[in-house]
C-alpha cells in the first residue's frame, strides 16, 4: 500500500514540478534551485559556524550545495525526472519510509548563508517532505558568516546572527536591518529580552497562521518580502495578540488591508515625491485629462471634507494655520464642498475614533495636520481605503496615506540673501526648531543665500529643541540679525518670526519671514481629486507612496516682508522670488562643502527633490551641529521620533506608532 501511495505522491510531485519548471522559465526566471558554490566566493566569507542540528523552515530552503543533483529539482524542489529512473524509484523509497511506521529521521545536511539554505546531503529528503508541506525538517547546519560590508543586505544578516542568540528561530528574518528591535517592541519586549520555549512557540504559530493569511493573499505566489517583513507591516496597524481573535476570513481580509504597504515595503525607493500640483503638470497642454479620456473615468461633483487637528487654533499656532487654510478652502470652493473640522484630537484610540466616525458619516478626503496622527491615519486607510487619507508630514512609507509639506527651504534661501545683504559683520543667527526632514535643507538654504550677498558670512546655529530660549541666547551674544521660526500664518506678523534684526534696546524686529499658505494648497488639491488628478497620480505612482512637496511656484509657500527692508534689498527679494517661483534660481545648485570638508556640489549638480528633503549634513558655513536624540528637550522627542533625519536609529517604544 505504501508503495502505491508514494507513486501517486512522485506522480502529483512531479506534476508540480514541470508546472514550476515551465512558470519560472516563462516569467525568465532561474528553473532550478541555486547552488550555493556558485553564488559563494571565499572572499566574500570571514568564518564559518557548526550550529548542530536545527528545525529548519523548508521555505527558507532555496538550494544545494554543488551542482550534482541540480537539473533533477525545480526551484520548489519538485522532481523533474521521469517515474521510471533510478531518483524516480530512491524518492519513492523515501516517500515509502515517509507514509511507514519508520519515516524520515536522519538530518539533512546544509549549508545557511545570508538566511537561505543551501542542501549538501538530503536534497531528495527535503522533496519528498516538501511535496506533502511539511513546515520544517531537522538538518545539520553550517553557518556561513559573510564579511561586513556597507551592503543592505548583509548589514540585515549582521543584525540577524544577532537577534538568533535571543530568539533561536530562523524563522524571525528580516530583509532590513533595525527591523528585530521594532519587532521587539511591538512584542512588548525589552531590546535584549531572550524569548523563553514558550515565547519562541506562540511566536512560530502566530507568524505561521499569518503566512498561511499571506499565501492566500498571493495566490502560492513568492512573497516580494519574508514572512517576518510581512508580519511587520502588519503590527504597524494591528497588534500581535489580535491573531487569536481573528478568523481565517477576517485575518486575510486584514492582510489585504495593509497589502499595498507590504508591496512597498520590498521596493527599494517607496516614496515618490511631488513637487508640482497638477496644474503646473498640465499647463502647457490645456487638453482634457488623458487618464480620465483613456478610462471614461467619473469623477467627483461634490466632496466631504474633514480636517483632524491634533490642538485647537486657540492653543497652537501651527494648527491656527491649517485652520486659515480650511476657511480658505471653503471660501473659494463653496457649495462644492461640505467641511467639517475636528479639534484637540489626541494621537491613538482617540483620532482612531474621530477618524473611523468621520468615515462612517460619509467623509470622502481626511485631513489630519500633524505627524503623530499618522497611526490614527493608517488604520483608516487600512479599514477604509476609498476615504483619502493625508498626514501633514514628511517621507512616510505607507500607500494608502499621502503626506503633505512645503518646500519651506525655498523661502529660507531668501531671507538668508537678505541677512547677508544686510549684515556688517558676516555674523548670522539661526534658530532651528527639530532635526527633522526638511530642516537641514531649510538651514542649509538660508546659509548659501547668506554667502549670495556676502561671502564671509557664517552662521551661528542653535536649535529651539535643545534650548527654549536660543533666540535670546543669540541675541546677547550680540548677533545682530537672527533667522527665529517662521511666521505660521499670514495674519501673525506683528511678532518676532523669521529673520530678524536685535535692536540696541533689546526688541526685535521682524524684516522678512517665509510663511505656509495652506489654503493654497488644499484648494489645489481638492481640485485635482475633482479634475481626476489624484487617481491618475495613483495610476502613475501603483507601487510608491506619494508625498506632496511643494513650493513658491504653487504657492504653497510665500514671504512676508516687513516695510522696513531698505528699497535696494527689497528689490533684490522680488528678483530671488522670481527666480526661485520659474526655476532659473535653484537654491542648492551652486559650489557646496560640508563641515566634514566633503565636496557636496561642484556647481553642475541638480539635487533630486529626495536628495534635499533627506539632507542630513550641514554647509561648511555654519557653525554648530545637527542635536543627537538625547540632547533634546522632551517635547520634541515624539516629533523627531516619527520624523527624524536620523529616525531609524532612534530605538523604538513599545508604545507608540510603529514605523
Amino acid at each position: 500500500m505504501g508503495r502505491l501511495e508514494a507513486a501517486e505522491q512522485y506522480a502529483k510531485a512531479l506534476k508540480l514540478g514541470q508546472r514550476n519548471y515551465k512558470d519560472r522559465v516563462i516569467r525568465g526566471k532561474y528553473p532550478y534551485p541555486h547552488v550555493l558554490d556558485e553564488v559563494l566566493d571565499e572572499a566574500m566569507v570571514t568564518g564559518w559556524v557548526e550550529m548542530g542540528v536545527l528545525e529548519i523552515p523548508m521555505e527558507q530552503i532555496v538550494g544545494t550545495k554543488t551542482a550534482g543533483r541540480r537539473s533533477a529539482f525545480a526551484s520548489n524542489f519538485m522532481p523533474l525526472l521521469d517515474p521510471d529512473t533510478e531518483f524516480a524509484y530512491k524518492w519513492m523509497e523515501l516517500c515509502a519510509a515517509h507514509l511507514g511506521d519508520e519515516g524520515i529521521r536522519e538530518p539533512i545536511r546544509c549549508y545557511e548563508y545570508l538566511g537561505r539554505f543551501y542542501v549538501q546531503e538530503g536534497n531528495k529528503r527535503v522533496s519528498v517532505l516538501k511535496s506533502y508541506g511539511a513546515p520544517t525538517i531537522p538538518g545539520y547546519v553550517i553557518r556561513v558568516v559573510p564579511k561586513w560590508s556597507e551592503d543592505p543586505a548583509i548589514q540585515a544578516y549582521y543584525d540577524f546572527m544577532a537577534s538568533y542568540r535571543m530568539t533561536g528561530l530562523y524563522r524571525v528574518y528580516f530583509s532590513r536591518s533595525g527591523s528585530f528591535a521594532k519587532l521587539q517592541a511591538a512584542l512588548g519586549f525589552e531590546p535584549d529580552h531572550e524569548w523563553t520555549a514558550d515565547e519562541r512557540q506562540h511566536f512560530v504559530a502566530g507568524l505561521t497562521y499569518f503566512r498561511d493569511a499571506l499565501r492566500k493573499q498571493t495566490g502560492g505566489e513568492e512573497l516580494p518580502v519574508t514572512p517576518a517583513d510581512a508580519l511587520l507591516v502588519w503590527l504597524r496597524v494591528y497588534k500581535f495578540e489580535q491573531l487569536w481573535s481573528l478568523s481565517a476570513t477576517e485575518l486575510a481580509k486584514s492582510v489585504a488591508a495593509v497589502w499595498p504597504d507590504i508591496k512597498l515595503y520590498a521596493v527599494s525607493a517607496p516614496i515618490s515625491v511631488s513637487t508640482e500640483t497638477e496644474e503646473q503638470k498640465t499647463e502647457d497642454t490645456p487638453s482634457p485629462n488623458l487618464f480620465g479620456r483613456l478610462l471614461h473615468a467619473v469623477f467627483p461633483d461634490h466632496l466631504n471634507v474633514v480636517f483632524v487637528n491634533e490642538y485647537n487654533p486657540e492653543t497652537s499656532d501651527w494648527v491656527r494655520a491649517h485652520d486659515l487654510g480650511r476657511e480658505y478652502l471653503e471660501a473659494v470652493m463653496g457649495e462644492k464642498v461640505s467641511v467639517k473640522a475636528y479639534y484637540d484630537v489626541h494621537p491613538g484610540e482617540a483620532a482612531e475614533k474621530v477618524m473611523m466616525q468621520a468615515a462612517e458619516e460619509g467623509a470622502q478626503v481626511v485631513f489630519a495636520t500633524s505627524p503623530p496622527l499618522i497611526g490614527a491615519c493608517r488604520k483608516l486607510a487600512a479599514k477604509y481605503p476609498g476615504v483619502r487619507v493625508l498626514n501633514c508630514s514628511a517621507s512616510m512609507p505607507y500607500a494608502g496615506v499621502r503626506t503633505y509639506y512645503s518646500r519651506i527651504y525655498e523661502g529660507k534661501f531668501i531671507t538668508g540673501a537678505i541677512a547677508g545683504a544686510m549684515s556688517r559683520d558676516g555674523e548670522i543667527g539661526y534658530v532651528a526648531s527639530n532635526p527633522i526632514f526638511g530642516v537641514p535643507a531649510s538651514i542649509n538654504a538660508f546659509a548659501l543665500g547668506a554667502r549670495l550677498t556676502n561671502p564671509r558670512a557664517r552662521i551661528k546655529l542653535r536649535w529651539f529643541c535643545v534650548e527654549a530660549d536660543a533666540m535670546s541666547t543669540l541675541a546677547a551674544e550680540g548677533v545682530e540679525f537672527i533667522s527665529n521660526r517662521d511666521v505660521p500664518a499670514p495674519d501673525r506678523t506683528g511678532e518676532a518670526w523669521g529673520l530678524c534684526q536685535a535692536k540696541p534696546d533689546g526688541t526685535l524686529c521682524s524684516l522678512a519671514s517665509p510663511y505656509w499658505h495652506w489654503g493654497s494648497f488644499y484648494v489645489k488639491l481638492v481640485r485635482s481629486i475633482f479634475s481626476g488628478g489624484w487617481d491618475e497620480l495613483n495610476f502613475r505612482e501603483e507601487e510608491r507612496a506619494v508625498n506632496y512637496w511643494w513650493g513658491m511656484s504653487s504657492r504653497a509657500v510665500d514671504l512676508l516682508l516687513s516695510e522696513d527692508l531698505p528699497d535696494g534689498v527689497a528689490q533684490l527679494v522680488q528678483i530671488l522670488r522670481k527666480g526661485v517661483t520659474d526655476g532659473s534660481i535653484e537654491p542648492f545648485r551652486r559650489l557646496i562643502r560640508s563641515q566634514d570638508g566633503q565636496l557636496r556640489n561642484d556647481g553642475e549638480k541638480w539635487f533630486s527633490p529626495e536628495e534635499i528633503l533627506h539632507m542630513d549634513w550641514l554647509c561648511d558655513c555654519v557653525d554648530g551641529e545637527i542635536p543627537g536624540y538625547d540632547q533634546l528637550l522632551p517635547v520634541s522627542r515624539p516629533l523627531v521620533r516619527l520624523q527624524g533625519v536620523y529616525r531609524d536609529q532612534i530605538p523604538p517604544e513599545k508604545e507608540g506608532p510603529m514605523l
